[in-house]
């Protein structure tokens, strides 16, 4: 039993070394922050959203946002579309459960937002849909998927792929991603001090 704990704490490790090494993956995430402290500097907001644990991943981000990450801080706009279940059962209900994203986008998207889809596959089509209705709002599309990025990496303005096919390990990885964004969106936001 040791032995599979410590194999399975490898393989994680051994997956963020791969993204460690992978300059152009690094500079996906360099360009990710930059835009959402520029975004946030124009007054604007993220929103997020994912199925099953990346439905939790994105609540973890919006809410390390909007609360605080490191330090006490005004609070930062962030909205995970995933936790308000009249939304999700009225819009899954009347609409599908392909337009639950979609369709809450049109109502509470506005152009200069940023939207972060969050699938392991990259082939949700909940997210897929989102991000058609976000291009229609000039809102900008962010992937944060793995395996070899799906219909979202394709469809997305900024795709950060994990170098993984293991469902876990790219889910481990995604919070870590999301843990780096939160820290630099918080500290060039509050550089000066002002908490």
């Amino acid at each position: 039993m040791i032995n599979y704990i410590k194999d399975e704490i490898k393989k994680s490790y051994e997956t963020k070394q791969a993204i460690y090494e992978n300059e152009e993956l690094l500079q996906q995430i360099e360009t990710l922050s930059k835009k959402c402290v520029e975004l946030y500097k124009n007054e604007k907001k993220t929103i997020l959203a994912g199925n099953g644990g990346s439905a939790a991943d994105a609540q973890h981000i919006a809410a390390e946002l909007v609360g605080r990450y490191g330090f006490d801080r005004a609070s930062i706009p962030s909205l995970a579309l995933t936790t308000d279940t009249s939304n999700l059962t009225a819009i899954g209900n009347d609409y599908g459960y392909d337009k639950v994203f979609s369709r809450q986008l049109e109502g509470m998207g506005q152009d200069g937002d940023l939207f972060i889809g969050i699938s392991t596959s990259g082939n949700s089509a909940n997210i897929v849909n989102a991000f058609k209705s976000a291009k229609e709002k000039n809102i900008t599309t962010v992937a944060l998927v793995g395996k070899d990025g799906g219909e979202m990496a394709k469809l997305a303005d900024i795709s950060i792929i994990v170098p993984s096919n293991s469902t876990p390990r790219i889910q481990e990885s995604h919070i870590l991603i999301g843990h780096i964004l939160c820290d630099i969106i918080e500290k060039e936001l509050f550089a000066d001090g002002v908490r």
